[in-house]
């Protein structure tokens, strides 16, 4: 599979109708998606789009309805926006959204229930554990051995996250983890290239974009690295070697078809340097639309512009009750 060259699609921006930009919200994540609304917006807006914005947590959903909305642009991330439970609001509204349908969301957050579904199916995927208290996590650790990561079942951008190297750093890895979430998740550490490829359905079909390898410093891609910083080198094109980003590009298909995902998301991979195996991480059905953010940055080198990628996943919003 290789990385396919769009064509920025005509659409007429008032054929789309009036359109909320979901972003805020209440989850941990809620800087990250004011970031990535405000660019979403803007880009709707200058595009001609009957576009405002929307904050779930501070206006009750049920006034999408009384402002007329024809559809939503979710620009949320984490928990309440990215988890199924608005996408569940959203089809009793009967408003179409952007973005995976209600069971996709619901899996995709679920980091322990992701891994399960790919490793059923046959993906590549890290060993792990779930655990509930800091004894197990250095059960774990024995288990898995060290390096080991640590993290919350259900939450994004590296929230919460430790490398641990030493069954001492366990106890405060696991109450930094559940901390966000009681479900914790200690997986096997692959030492490697980290890269990340977003999927993006065009003409109905799964399609994998440019892969981005990342180089963070002292490999820490943590939140700070990620939206904060400018340390972080992104490389698309990734310099792999061509049938390296192939197999990454046809895994990150399978995984999101695997769990039934639509509109697009973004897969996190890890290539092991022993031998370049690529281990699926995650699966995010609500990627950061930030300056920072990834999935822009593939489209681009594809030949979508940021402004033509927003329209294009506009136009898909849809409900699950209407496929």
């Amino acid at each position: 599979m290789s990385a396919i060259q769009l064509t920025p699609p005509a659409i007429d921006p008032a054929s789309l109708g009036k359109v909320a930009v979901l972003f805020g919200g209440t989850s941990a994540e809620r800087d990250v998606s004011i970031m990535s609304g405000t660019g979403v917006l803007k880009a709707l807006q200058d595009a001609g789009v009957n576009a405002f914005a929307f904050d779930p947590a501070q206006r009750p959903l049920h006034e999408l309805q009384a402002e007329g909305v024809d559809r939503c642009f979710i620009a949320l991330h984490g928990r309440g926006g990215e988890d199924g439970t608005l996408q569940g609001a959203l089809e009793l509204l009967g408003v179409p959204y952007t973005g995976s349908g209600v069971m996709a969301s619901s899996i995709a957050m679920d980091k322990i229930m992701t891994k399960r579904i790919w490793r059923f199916e046959g993906l590549p995927t890290p060993d792990w554990r779930m655990v509930s208290s800091a004894e197990e996590c250095a059960q774990a650790l024995a288990v898995l051995g060290a390096p080991m990561i640590v993290k919350p079942a259900r939450e994004g951008s590296s929230i919460g996250l430790t490398k641990v190297t030493d069954v001492a750093q366990c106890a405060a890895a696991y109450a930094a983890a559940a901390q966000h979430d009681p479900e914790v998740l200690c997986e096997q550490f692959i030492d490697g290239e980290e890269t990340t490829c977003p999927v993006l359905i065009v003409d109905g079909v799964a399609q994998a974009l440019p892969v981005i390898r990342i180089q963070a410093p002292d490999g820490n891609y943590d939140y700070n690295n990620k939206y904060f910083t400018d340390d972080v080198r992104y490389l698309c094109p990734s310099g792999l070697p061509a049938d390296e980003e192939a197999e990454i590009q046809r895994q990150v298909v399978r995984a999101f078809n695997t769990l039934g995902c639509r509109g697009w998301a973004r897969a996190d991979v890890m290539i092991r340097k022993s031998d370049r195996q690529p281990f699926l991480l995650e699966i995010n059905t609500s990627p950061g639309m930030t300056s920072h953010s990834l999935v822009p940055m593939s489209a681009q080198v594809a030949g979508l512009p940021y402004a033509q990628l927003c329209i294009h996943l506009l136009a898909s919003a849809s409900l699950d009750s209407r496929r």
